[in-house]
């Protein structure tokens, strides 16, 4: 009988642990996605005004991001170099965000989101990768893509098909 006590102690000590444990991280990821939710509002703002400086201190070193243009995909420093011209004229550009998910794993130390914007081009999709090295969060990666009304797809197909014909056939592999 003294054995069957001793079980039923240790099993609602291991339960109210898991209780604990499980309320601890679900409140960590709650202030990491707060946290994030600034970071990423902070660099939009930075776009907004035109802040060189704090908008590319956001991305890693060996950061990439790509644009709507499929030849967008560009490593920190050649996006910096495309956008510098636009941040010296003091008009980047202004994406205010509609809605964002932001998902951690279990370490702690690495974000993924999506959010849904809205941009001088319309209702625009962002989604990207952050990671947490040395106490700071830094974009790894991040993909704008505007997005068409399902009604709309065959219009901009048509748009874009001459494009799309000399882009694929400038970027042929063999």
């Amino acid at each position: 009988m003294q054995k069957w006590v001793l079980l039923i102690i240790f099993s609602f000590i291991l339960i109210s642990c898991k209780i604990e444990f499980s309320s601890n991280s679900l409140h960590k990821q709650a202030k990491i996605k707060e946290e994030v939710n600034t970071i990423l509002n902070d660099w939009h703002q930075a776009a907004a005004e035109a802040n060189f400086e704090n908008y590319f201190n956001r991305f890693d070193s060996i950061s990439v991001y790509i644009g709507t243009d499929a030849s967008e995909n560009w490593n920190k420093k050649q996006f910096a170099d495309f956008s510098k011209p636009y941040f010296d004229a003091g008009k980047a550009w202004s994406f205010k965000t509609i809605e964002r998910n932001i998902y951690t794993n279990s370490t702690a130390n690495f974000v993924w989101f999506d959010e849904l914007l809205n941009t001088w081009m319309g209702t625009c999709r962002g989604s990207g990768v952050l990671e947490k090295t040395n106490n700071e969060w830094k974009i790894k990666h991040y993909v704008l893509s505007v997005s068409i009304p399902n009604d709309d797809i065959q219009k901009v197909i048509s748009v874009k098909q001459k494009n799309d014909s000399i882009f694929l056939n400038s970027n042929k592999h063999d």
